[in-house]
């Protein structure tokens, strides 16, 4: 049987076998927010939920950074350590922050795709306590160690929003999974959900629909929460001590979380992690 994920050839299925490795087995859930479209908001929501989950909900979080070359989470907890270096307001807010929950920040940690397994199974083996790992995958599947680290997630929410490239694009992504890996059992994932991402309140519910209709026809199923078009999931710390949202050292702050559904958002993946 030949099998083809976006270029990415194996002669057949056993092909795509080697490259899956049984993970010890463990209660971490190694999670990605992952789509083939680059612009969906996968790294943000990566950012968002991590952090969410960490500070807010009490979960022991670790964040993988796959992105290759750009590393933009990596770079996001440089701005958020430098300013806390340079803020005395944000360098109390951490500090309050630090003793209040009596946890430090969660690690993000480099690493090239093919080796982000073996990059959380090291951390994992170093810290039992880590209940999930997120992986913020590069926009491609192009390769066969990408191909390798996709199939070792435990659960995959892919982002989507209402446009017509993205959707195509998405779709596709998610169907060659679902039916490569999920469906056949040769994978970790136990389940893959698209996720309405940058929700206009403007548009025409009948829009949606439409695009609902062409994913059950596929098998995919959507969460049921979705998140709006919003400045604030671009809020990160600045100079203006403005609240912030999109952070790697502070949750999305309490005002700004009404009417994200970011905490509906979470609930509802912690439901389906949990099962």
């Amino acid at each position: 049987m030949n099998v083809r994920m976006y270029g990415c050839q194996y002669a057949n299925s056993s092909d795509m076998l080697n490259q899956l490795k049984t993970k010890k087995m463990s209660k971490t859930k190694y999670v990605a927010f992952s789509t083939q479209k680059g612009g969906a908001g996968k790294t943000t929501l990566t950012v968002i939920v991590a952090s969410y989950l960490h500070y807010v909900k009490g979960y022991n979080v670790a964040v993988i950074d796959c992105d290759f070359p750009q590393y933009s989470i990596h770079d996001m907890r440089k701005r958020d350590r430098a300013a806390i270096v340079e803020d005395e307001h944000y360098k109390v807010q951490a500090y309050e922050q630090i003793k209040r929950l009596n946890k430090s920040p969660y690690p993000v940690l480099c690493s090239r795709a093919e080796d982000a397994i073996k990059t959380a199974d090291n951390l994992c083996s170093k810290n039992e306590n880590i209940d999930f790992v997120f992986f913020d995958l590069p926009g491609t599947i192009n390769n066969a160690e990408v191909v390798g680290t996709i199939a070792r997630m435990d659960y995959i929410f892919c982002p989507i929003i209402a446009d017509r490239v993205v959707m195509e694009s998405s779709v596709k992504f998610a169907t060659v999974i679902n039916e490569t890996m999920i469906s056949t059992g040769k994978s970790d994932i136990k389940g893959l959900y698209l996720v309405w991402n940058m929700v206009d309140g403007r548009e025409k519910t009948e829009l949606y629909r439409v695009y609902e209709q062409i994913c059950a026809k596929f098998a995919l199923p959507i969460l049921k929460v979705a998140l709006p078009d919003s400045k604030r999931f671009r809020k990160e710390v600045a100079n203006e001590r403005k609240a912030v949202f999109r952070s790697t050292i502070f949750p999305a702050d309490k005002t700004l979380v009404r009417g994200s559904n970011i905490d509906k958002l979470v609930d509802e993946i912690l439901e389906i992690v949990k099962e």
